[in-house]
């Protein structure tokens, strides 16, 4: 499976895309795309294990950000409100219908945003490793839980990491001021579609406790925890696509809570 790379601009700004999907179905519009934003710092290589498995049975597209892996910086910080646009600008223009949209870490925010402004054409939302935990919301303390997560990844993830974050270190300064200051709390009970919370059961920055107040806040909300960090995805990729692919097929939220994701390594629970 060869995944299809394209860069191009989007009001200015430059962006990258990368597809993956089961043979004949690079143009499909029947079943809903997944759409994979990463986080501060970070490019499409937070996701390519999952995308891989992922791509077995959906489309799937990776967005790299502006400024984040390897693209020309923005020059300024970017809004989450303009990110979320310029996502699902740029993977409508490629002709998809409907998004489910998953967000790691910032990327969290920025589905967020395109989910509240584009609720039209986004069916379902997954939440992975949410920040900013508001009881945790200065820069000392979310660097200090950077660092403490060093510890729970693995050695070929801290190297994803480290070497994203050193290419896209001039984007990734101006970005910290607003994913520190953006209130996901307060944006998630906006939302009309069903919402997945999923935390590694040892991520130190998206912590059980705000990871379960989202869930709670959403309209329609459920928080799955599998064992790993920050980058659970990562560590849990087949878990982790299983579950998002039960996701976007159950009716309710409340029929994922009491089913589970059929992995044998998650544990669920309502939210409401």
């Amino acid at each position: 499976m060869r995944a299809r790379v394209e860069s191009f601009e989007v009001g200015g700004l430059s962006v990258r895309l990368r597809t993956l999907a089961p043979a004949g179905r690079l143009h499909d519009t029947l079943a809903p795309t997944v759409v994979l934003v990463h986080g501060i710092g970070m490019s499409h290589r937070s996701f390519d294990r999952t995308q891989r498995h992922l791509a077995r049975t959906h489309r799937t597209i990776a967005v790299d950000l502006p400024g984040f892996g390897g693209l020309p910086p923005a020059g300024r910080p970017l809004d989450l409100q303009e990110l979320g646009d310029l996502v699902v600008e740029a993977v409508r223009s490629r002709g998809v219908g409907d998004l489910v949209l998953v967000g790691q870490s910032m990327g969290t925010q920025v589905v967020v945003e395109a989910a509240r402004r584009h609720a039209e054409t986004v069916t379902a939302v997954v939440l992975v490793g949410p920040v900013v935990d508001p009881a945790r919301r200065t820069l000392l303390q979310q660097a200090t839980d950077l660092g403490r997560d060093c510890l729970v990844e693995d050695p070929r993830m801290n190297l994803v990491v480290l070497t994203d974050y050193l290419r896209s270190l001039r984007q990734y300064v101006r970005q910290l001021r607003p994913m520190l200051r953006y209130r996901l709390e307060d944006t998630v009970p906006e939302l009309p579609q069903p919402v997945l919370v999923v935390r590694g059961d040892r991520d130190p920055i998206g912590r059980r406790d705000w990871a379960a107040a989202l869930a709670v806040a959403a309209r329609r909300g459920v928080l799955v925890e599998l064992p790993g960090g920050h980058h659970v995805q990562d560590r849990q990729p087949v878990a982790f696509a299983r579950l998002v692919d039960e996701f976007r097929r159950v009716q309710t939220v409340e029929d994922l809570a009491a089913g589970g994701p059929s992995t044998g390594d998650t544990t669920t629970g309502p939210a409401r």
